[in-house]
C-alpha cells in the first residue's frame, strides 16, 4: 500500500510539472492575466489560472491510483473532487473576468454543501477541557460550512507573493498527512499525498521569481481542500485535536484574524483590501521577496510542528503551550505592526514594568 501511495504522490507531482506550462499558455490565450497596480508586488503582466494545473494533477493522480486502492472512503473523495471542481471553475472565471465577491461566496457555500451533504463530513462533537463534551447537533452543518468557507478565503488572503500560498499550503498539507498517519486515516493519507504532490509540482514554476500565479482558482481550491481534510481528520475533536487544525492553518487564519482586527481598529470595512498583511509587513520591515516567503514558511512549519506535538501532549501541557503560542503571535504582530503602527500594548506594558523595576 505504501508503494501505491508513493506512486500517487509522484504522479501528482509529475502531472503538475507537465500541466503547468500548458496552463500558462492557455491563461495568456484567454486573457487570464494579473496586471501590476499599487497593491501588487509584481511589476509585469503575469498569467493566472495556475490552480487549474494543481487541480488537474490532483484529479489525474487520483484516477491513476484509485482503482488499485480499496481502503479509502469513495464518497468522501468524490465529494472533494466535485466540490473542488466547483471552486476551481468559479476561481478560473474570476481569474479571467473578476467576479463579484458575492458570486464567489455563493459558489464556496455550494461547494461546502457538497462536502457536508454528499460527503457526509461534519464537525459532530467537541470534547471540551476537563472532560466535558459538546455535541454540535443542529450547529454541525452551519459550523462546518463556516469553517470551510472561512479557511477557503483565509488561504486566498495570503496569496500575495511568489510561492507563498503554495508553500504554506504544502506545509499545512504535510502536517495533516503526518497527523493522518498517526491516526491511521487512509482516506486523508491518500488525498493529502495527492494534494501535496500537486502543490510541489506547481511550486517549480511558482516560487520566486514566479512564471505563473495560481490565481483564485488555486488559492481557493487549496483553502477548500485544507478545510475539508482538516474536518475529515478531526471531525470528532478533543480539546487537543480541535486546536490542532487551527494550528495547522495558523498562518492564513492568524493573518485573516489580524486583518479583521486591523480594519476594525482603523474603522474600515472588512472587505476593503490593504497592504498590511503579514507578507506586506515583512517586506516593509526590509526583508527581500524571497526571505519574506521563507520566513513565513518557517512560521507555518513552526505551527505545524506545534500541532503535531500538541496532539501527543497532556491537557495541561497543551494549555500552557497554547498560551505561549498566542503570546508569541501577539508580540510578533506588535513588532511588525500588522494591526496598527505604534500600537504595542504588551511591549509597552513590558517596557513600563522594566522602567519601574530599574528605577528602584
Amino acid at each position: 500500500m505504501e508503494f501505491l501511495y508513493g506512486i500517487g504522490f509522484l504522479t501528482a507531482c509529475i502531472l503538475a510539472v507537465c500541466m503547468t506550462p500548458l496552463v500558462k499558455r492557455f491563461a495568456f490565450f484567454v486573457g487570464a492575466v494579473d496586471k501590476p497596480n499599487q497593491r501588487k508586488v509584481h511589476t509585469r503582466i503575469m498569467p493566472r489560472l495556475g490552480g487549474l494545473a494543481i487541480f488537474l494533477a490532483f484529479v489525474g493522480a487520483f484516477l491513476v491510483i484509485a482503482p488499485a486502492i480499496d481502503d479509502y472512503n469513495v464518497k468522501v473523495a468524490s465529494a472533494l473532487l466535485i466540490g473542488g471542481a466547483i471552486i476551481v471553475l468559479v476561481g478560473a472565471l474570476d481569474d479571467r473576468f473578476d467576479l463579484s465577491p458575492r458570486m464567489k461566496l455563493a459558489a464556496e457555500i455550494i461547494a461546502a454543501f457538497v462536502i457536508v451533504f454528499y460527503g457526509d463530513i461534519q464537525i459532530e462533537l467537541l470534547n471540551l477541557p476537563f472532560g466535558d463534551s459538546f455535541e454540535t447537533k443542529w450547529l454541525s452543518i452551519p459550523l462546518t460550512i463556516l469553517w470551510i468557507v472561512g479557511v477557503t478565503n483565509a488561504v486566498n488572503l495570503i496569496d500575495g507573493l511568489d510561492g507563498l500560498a503554495g508553500g504554506v499550503s504544502a506545509i499545512a498539507t504535510g502536517t495533516i498527512l503526518v497527523m493522518a498517519i498517526i491516526m491511521g486515516n487512509p482516506t486523508v493519507i491518500v488525498l493529502s499525498l495527492l494534494l501535496l504532490g500537486s502543490i510541489i509540482g506547481f511550486l517549480f514554476y511558482n516560487f520566486h521569481p514566479a512564471k505563473i500565479f495560481m490565481g483564485d482558482s488555486g488559492a481557493l481550491f487549496l483553502g477548500f481542500s485544507l478545510a475539508t481534510l482538516s474536518v475529515l481528520g478531526f471531525k470528532q475533536a478533543t480539546v487537543v485535536s480541535f486546536i490542532v487544525p487551527l494550528l495547522i492553518l495558523g498562518v492564513p487564519l492568524s493573518d485573516t484574524f489580524f486583518a479583521i482586527v486591523r480594519r476594525k481598529v482603523n474603522k474600515l470595512p472588512i472587505s476593503v483590501a490593504d497592504k498590511n498583511h503579514l507578507h506586506h509587513c515583512l517586506l516593509q520591515f526590509g526583508f527581500s521577496h524571497r526571505k519574506t516567503v521563507l520566513i513565513i514558511y518557517a512560521i507555518s512549519l513552526f505551527f505545524g510542528v506545534c500541532a503535531i506535538l500538541l496532539s501527543q501532549s497532556s491537557l495541561w501541557v497543551t494549555i500552557i503551550l497554547v498560551v505561549m503560542i498566542l503570546l508569541v503571535m501577539q508580540l510578533g504582530a506588535e513588532v511588525i505592526g500588522i494591526v496598527a503602527k505604534g500600537k504595542r500594548p504588551i511591549i509597552n506594558l513590558f517596557l513600563r514594568v522594566r522602567a519601574k523595576t530599574t528605577s528602584k
